[in-house]
């Protein structure tokens, strides 16, 4: 049962004259059908997973109004998919996360924006940046500077983040040029409200179907010779209408302020930190109205250079706010000023951080030196006590620590299905020596923090058998390639796969079918069970409901013949099959399947159907396991071989012992693999196994009483 979206559906019907309250990303989803788009499509992935998601879930409602939605295998197929505004008048929109998938897609890309679009291409991005990143720390800005295309970065306020995506089609059809639309993390889940519109049903859809293909017209392919006059088109036709359209239609937003001497440009996505620092400074008020003038970028690219100019001249200085690196902005401006000869001091990076998240106390540090040098005197006091202020608090909280906090590493989902097979892995390098081991992007990179601490490489979604085809020759020991069913199918089997086999490569690759893409949201996939169970055959382990065997028909029939699937909880059997793989005479490509079903969607799958058994009184039994604390020898290598969260440690009730004993706290599932990794490494017998009976039959009752009183009279 997947995550259910249904409010989020509802609040796409509003209409004309009806408020819109909700989070910024679903803002954009709505303002995609208010805009009349033909076409969705992409890949999941915070921060913008919401978009692709509620859509799909809202398919009843996307055939009402004829609009197709894909949820594509890759970016690549996701900007593929935006060939079709090429020819005809059609808006698509397709989404993905951040600068990986961008990497992802850019063939699809820069063949798109060569030949240029009819109707209004959107790529809506999460531009997922900062602290609070899960990617490598790069910028979209780069891709539409190298490709030609248009980067808008709405200010975080739902009203101006909807009009851009109508005005982001709009200027796609104006100039030709697809159009992506950054949004950083805070963006995607800032909350407000806008007046809705209706939405538009496009003129030509699934409900309204086009009868004849477009002529053959040979310029439109991205193709030597056509590529030549494109490259021309870019800059004699599609950047000057670009930039025409922006100053028509005010898309960048220039406040004035008191301060008309001095000015800020900033990337619409930075807007409300800014104020929020400007007001530390006393030069805002509750309100954001600004005390220095300000040019809002609501379109990074292309600049447009008389707006750009007109906003510096007559200043003595500006500062460009502009997050990451390099200073893409920064320096289209300086080699604008220069060549118009305006003397305005232009500031930027040498006041702001090169890297990083541009946090209000981040910015405001960078802006006080600014303040410093063309404002002096109480314009920086009210800042400084501020930062002083952070400091002495962050101070005063250390002084009460008697000690540094723990690391709290991050780590899998309790109950993961994935964790028994790091344990297993590491009792197998016992055996056959230290393993280099190509990790991957998903939950299983969790495994490279500790207790497991493995994983050599992480080169990109499905990339981990691909990443080990350069080391692997050089290693007297196999290595060993982990990916996710989602990695699979996102770019492992043919980058991988097919490569190793074609190739006749001697290694070792490690499946995690969990049955979802669950790094990203637990979206299905091709090989995800399919129908729900009405019984649990296994209560103490994550099984798949019903099993589905995609993937193992599809390693046979691209030629894999060593082949296994074990369960990842039967940690004494899959230690054993990483040991054959790795000792097997066998010399080729060895794959084993680790099945295990997503804990998250287990536990969505059957709460609901216990909760149902307990309405109607039936009979329930619940799993428990905990430590003996006679038996616990307190060394704790079972928490070591574990990593899970509800295994940990309490004082040892004997008070002649002083080593604290393991205990499993509230939240555990009842996976089991504290009890396996026992057995399986000879541990202490310390674990027990419990069941739990709700509404118990008449006969369990009478045999609990009857054993209740053997107990307590066997009591000292």
């Amino acid at each position: 049962m997947e995550v259910s979206f249904s409010h989020e559906i509802e609040s796409l019907r509003l209409g004309a004259g009806q408020t819109f309250h909700g989070e910024g990303i679903l803002a954009i989803t709505k303002a995609l059908l208010q805009s009349g788009v033909a076409y969705v499509g992409g890949y999941q992935g915070a921060p913008v997973s919401h978009l692709l998601d509620v859509m799909v879930q809202a398919k009843p409602y996307m055939d009402e109004l004829g609009v197709h939605v894909e949820a594509c295998a890759n970016e690549a197929s996701a900007a593929a998919m935006l060939g079709a505004s090429i020819h005809y008048p059609l808006r698509g929109a397709v989404t993905w996360k951040s600068i990986v998938g961008t990497n992802v897609a850019s063939d699809a890309l820069s063949n798109l924006s060569s030949p240029g679009v009819k109707g209004g291409a959107l790529i809506v991005v999460g531009e997922d940046y900062g602290e609070g990143a899960s990617v490598i720390q790069e910028r979209t800005h780069a891709y539409a500077l190298k490709s030609t295309m248009c980067l808008l970065d709405p200010r975080p306020d739902l009203g101006v983040m909807v009009r851009m995506v109508e005005e982001g089609f709009r200027l796609s059809e104006t100039s030709n040029m697809p159009c992506i639309l950054e949004l950083r993390i805070r963006a995607c889940h800032v909350r407000g409200s806008f007046e809705a519109k209706d939405n538009r049903s496009p003129a030509v859809s699934t409900r309204a179907l086009m009868q004849d293909p477009a002529g053959f017209d040979y310029a439109k392919l991205a193709h030597p010779p056509a590529t030549f006059r494109q490259e021309k088109l870019k800059g004699e036709e599609r950047i000057p209408a670009a930039r025409q359209y922006i100053v028509d239609n005010r898309l960048n937003e220039l406040m004035p302020g008191r301060h008309q001497d001095l000015g800020i440009i900033v990337q619409g996505g930075l807007y409300n930190a800014l104020v929020r620092s400007l007001q530390q400074l006393g030069l805002a008020d509750a309100f954001g109205a600004s005390e220095i003038a300000l040019l809002v970028l609501n379109v990074t690219c292309p600049l447009v250079p008389d707006q750009i100019a007109g906003f510096c001249t007559g200043k003595r200085g500006v500062i460009v706010v502009e997050e990451g690196q390099p200073e893409y902005i920064e320096q289209e401006i300086a080699t604008l000023l220069r060549r118009r000869d305006i003397q305005t001091r232009l500031h930027g990076k040498d006041l702001l951080p090169a890297a990083g998240e541009y946090s209000v106390e981040v910015l405001t540090q960078g802006l006080t030196q600014f303040a410093a040098s063309y404002l002096p005197g109480p314009a920086t006091e009210s800042a400084r006590r501020w930062l002083a202020g952070n400091r002495e608090r962050r101070a005063a909280v250390a002084a009460q620590l008697d000690k540094a906090l723990p690391n709290r590493p991050p780590t899998f989902c309790i109950g993961c299905p994935e964790r028994p097979v790091f344990s297993a892995l590491k009792l197998a390098q016992q055996d056959v020596g230290p393993v280099h081991i190509a990790a991957d992007i998903g939950c299983h990179a969790f495994g490279t923090f500790e207790p497991f601490s493995m994983g050599h490489s992480i080169l990109g979604y499905g990339m981990s058998l691909a990443s080990r085809a350069g080391v692997s020759p050089m290693m007297q020991q196999r290595t060993l390639s982990i990916m996710g069913d989602g990695g699979f199918w996102h770019n492992g089997l043919l980058t991988g796969v097919q490569s190793a086999l074609f190739n006749h490569d001697d290694a070792v690759l490690l499946i995690f079918k969990n049955g979802y893409s669950s790094a990203t949201g637990t979206q299905n996939l091709i090989s995800t069970p399919v129908g729900e169970s009405t019984e649990m055959t296994d209560d103490r382990m994550g099984s798949l409901t019903h099993t589905n065997t995609t993937i193992e028909s599809t390693l046979q029939g691209l030629g894999v013949q060593w082949l296994r699937t074990v369960h990842t909880y039967h940690v004494d059997k899959m230690r054993a099959t990483l040991k054959e793989a790795f000792t097997s005479d066998f010399n080729g490509l060895k794959v084993i399947v680790a099945e295990g079903e997503c804990q998250l969607e287990r536990q969505r799958r059957i709460k609901p159907w216990i909760a149902s058994l307990l309405k109607t009184g039936k009979r329930v039994v619940r799993v428990k396991y905990g430590v003996d604390e006679d038996v616990c020898n307190g060394d704790h290598a079972c928490i070591r071989l574990s990593g899970c969260p509800t295994l940990t440690i309490k004082d040892n009730p004997d008070p002649l012992k002083v080593d604290p004993v393991a205990t499993v706290i509230d939240g555990c599932v009842g996976c089991g693999l504290c009890g396996e990794n026992a057995q399986a490494a000879t541990l202490c017998p310390s674990f027990y196994r419990a069941e739990v009976i709700q509404n118990p039959r008449w006969h369990e009752r009478v045999f609990e009483r009857a054993r209740s009183a053997v107990v307590r009279a066997l009591r000292p």
